[in-house]
């Protein structure tokens, strides 16, 4: 089966080889059987909902984010209408910022956002920088850690009663002090971790790739067949070992 994934701003929205989790997706695909057909969408690009079943934001400095944001804002509508039909997002770093309702950076620029993660940021003084590990619950009961690296200024501050990815085991996350990373909802998930994050934490590769299956055939998430994670499971507990030495 094709999975249609719409990677948006891939000149600008690429620090810290965040393209990696595209990579992850379309290797964890494949070797199930499915192909991934990515689609670069640019400045000046459309977004039609319905066309995707995923679309990714990667990560990016000030500049970068000034340079996207008021063309991002002119596809809020359509991006929410996807995500209201059930399409899948993954939101990283810069993206993830610029999908809340907005970013004030660090020189004073105010970058207005596409409003469909339930947050603001603003750029603090002091970057939050280091490796992080957090405790994340996407399906009831099921609790798994997340490991990957912060490097970000900017302090989000989720509205009440959103739903964070996850609760910081070490690290900062999302402000350095609400003891939450990223936010979630529905099928749409930001967060702060890249370097990339996919290939140490292959279960939220498989958790994005049914979500966007789930999407491509109108039924509910399937339980994808297993894998030998071996490597990646190590990788996963190097990152987690470095997070708690901090």
């Amino acid at each position: 089966m094709n999975i249609r994934v719409a990677h948006l701003y891939p000149d600008y929205l690429n620090i810290y080889a965040d393209r990696g989790n595209i990579a992850v997706l379309v290797a964890r695909a494949a070797w199930r059987g499915h192909e991934l057909d990515v689609t670069e969408v640019g400045i000046g690009g459309r977004i039609v909902p319905g066309a995707h079943d995923l679309y990714y934001l990667g990560g990016g400095q000030d500049r970068e984010q000034l340079l996207v944001a008021a063309d991002l804002a002119t596809k809020a509508e359509p991006l929410k209408a996807a995500a209201a039909g059930g399409a899948a997002f993954l939101a990283v770093c810069g993206g993830y910022q610029l999908l809340g309702r907005g970013y004030r950076g660090h020189h004073g620029d105010d970058m207005p956002g596409v409003g469909l993660l339930p947050l603001e940021t603003v750029a603090g003084d002091r970057r939050m920088i280091g490796n992080v590990l957090l405790e994340c619950e996407l399906e009831p009961g099921v609790r798994r850690t997340l490991a990957g690296f912060e490097n970000h200024a900017g302090r989000t501050r989720l509205d009440p009663g959103a739903e964070p990815l996850g609760r910081v085991v070490s690290g900062f996350g999302n402000d350095g002090e609400s003891g939450y990373e990223g936010c979630r909802v529905g099928r749409a998930i930001g967060t702060y971790l890249h370097g990339p994050l996919l290939p140490r934490n292959p279960w939220l590769a498989d958790w994005i790739l049914a979500q966007a299956l789930a999407h491509r055939t109108g039924g509910e998430p399937p339980e994808l067949a297993p894998l030998d994670d071996e490597l990646e499971a190590l990788a996963h507990a190097v990152s987690s070992a470095r997070a708690q030495r901090r």
